[in-house]
């Protein structure tokens, strides 16, 4: 599968200190990876790094083959959808209409433009597809924690990006919109096959059953990566949050528990 993303020995220091420490990562077409670690240990700058969103302080990022720092950001992020459940919306937009900005790039929709029919189209599958059909005309600030991540994570795949990235789409949510969210997650894996995403929690239970890699931080460095089943166990996890762990999967999704604790 074609690379859709890599990071080369990256390194991210701010104010003296050292964000990120010898951080490598390819990601493929296709591929759905989780991000983890504890509060601190440099995940959503690894996040902010593969968007375009900032630069390496050393070593070298290439998103859908450009490297940063030789094209323009504004033109690579047209290919990348970033799902930030901090959105900064005010306006009383109606759901439709929030998609439908993901193609401007902008918060609120331009003056004087207008979608094409096809896009409304569009962006009305995406909203059936994030299972939010019957909310289509719903305004914002009517709308739940987990509807709003939902309608973000359709605003954020109105360009048909190539890649997808999602910084804890679950904060804030309660069980089921939680579940929700997952679900439909999964149908966006089944729906786009070529599909690559990177999803940054430090919850295993918020990670979808489709979730094919994983890479483990702690204090800015790579603990390990690789096919989830291979790095998501008791003994690694248990290594990146400091703590004895058990981890079970059942139908594709993870659970844990300390060690000792029934």
């Amino acid at each position: 599968m074609r690379e859709v993303l890599r990071a080369a020995d990256v390194h991210v220091v701010r104010d003296g200190k050292a964000i990120l420490q010898e951080v490598s990562l390819t990601v493929r077409a296709g591929e759905h990876w989780a991000l983890l670690g504890a509060n601190g240990a440099g995940k959503s700058t690894l996040l902010s790094l593969l968007g375009a969103l900032v630069h390496p302080t050393r070593g070298t990022v290439e998103v859908l083959g450009r490297r940063l720092g030789r094209v323009d950001l504004r033109e690579l992020r047209a290919y990348v959808g970033h799902v930030n459940p901090r959105h900064p919306l005010t306006a009383p937009l109606r759901v439709r209409d929030i998609v439908l900005t993901g193609l401007t790039n902008s918060v609120v929709p331009l003056p004087r433009w207008e979608p094409t029919r096809q896009q409304r189209e569009r962006a009305d599958r995406l909203v059936a597809t994030l299972g939010l059909a019957d909310l289509g005309e719903a305004r914002w600030p009517t709308l739940s924690q987990g509807q709003r991540g939902r309608t973000l994570i359709a605003r954020a795949l109105m360009p048909e990006p190539r890649l997808l990235l999602l910084d804890e789409p679950a904060t804030g949510l309660d069980l089921p919109g939680r579940e929700r969210l997952i679900d439909a997650l999964d149908s966006l894996r089944r729906e786009h096959p070529t599909l690559a995403t990177v999803l940054v929690t430090h919850h295993l239970e918020e990670l979808p059953a489709g979730t094919t890699h994983a890479m483990l931080l702690r204090d800015g460095r790579v603990l390990a990566q690789g096919p989830a089943p291979h790095v998501l166990t008791g003994d690694q996890v248990g290594k990146c949050f400091d703590l004895p762990l058990v981890l079970e999967r059942h139908d594709g999704r993870w659970t844990v528990r300390i060690r000792g604790r029934a």
